[in-house]
């Protein structure tokens, strides 16, 4: 009697499984059927940090292809076109270091906040394919020796907060 109990559920538990995968779920792309490909336009900057620009186009292509659910293409061969510029980039300091005297207090960590807005289009068409959207990318990022360095560091890991936002805005907007 045992032995028939453990031969039913060791048989019903694989056709329970069997039938709720045939149930119309499946995991992937949400993307809509027709888009298949996409393209990154340059990069509007409108602020005064030139470095922005191509650390927010790496960090796009980068998160579309983590993603996977869009192949990167040229303008000309993409079904679908982002279009994006920064708004705002905005440092501020969050930790201060008291070392050289005790009146003196000079920032050691700084937070930076980078706001990117963006448009997908169908090559062709009038209406937006994503009407625009404005992603926030924050970065903590800490001084040591050089602080242009740690700054920069700071500008892509804020971009790379902001594009995993924006790609996930662009292929899960259905």
């Amino acid at each position: 009697m045992n032995a028939v109990k453990k031969v039913l559920i060791c048989t019903a538990i694989p056709l329970i499984c069997l039938i709720v995968s045939g149930c119309g779920y499946h995991m992937g792309s949400v993307m809509h059927p027709q888009v298949q490909t996409i393209a990154i336009a340059p990069i509007k900057n409108e602020t005064l940090e030139e470095f922005a620009t191509p650390c927010m186009r790496q960090a796009l292509a980068e998160q579309f292809q983590i993603d996977n659910s869009l192949k990167l293409k040229t303008v000309e061969e993409a079904d679908c076109v982002m279009y994006g510029r920064i708004t705002k980039i905005q440092t501020t300091g969050i930790g201060f270091d008291s070392t050289n005297n005790e009146q003196t207090y000079t920032p050691a960590e700084f937070a930076l906040e980078i706001t990117f807005e963006f448009t997908v289009i169908i090559p062709g068409r009038s209406k937006f394919l994503i009407n625009t959207r404005e992603v926030t990318g924050f970065a903590a990022y800490q001084v040591n020796a050089d602080n242009e360095i740690a700054r920069r560091r700071g500008i892509q890991m804020a971009c790379r907060a902001a594009a995993e936002k924006a790609v996930v805005y662009t292929v899960e907007a259905w």
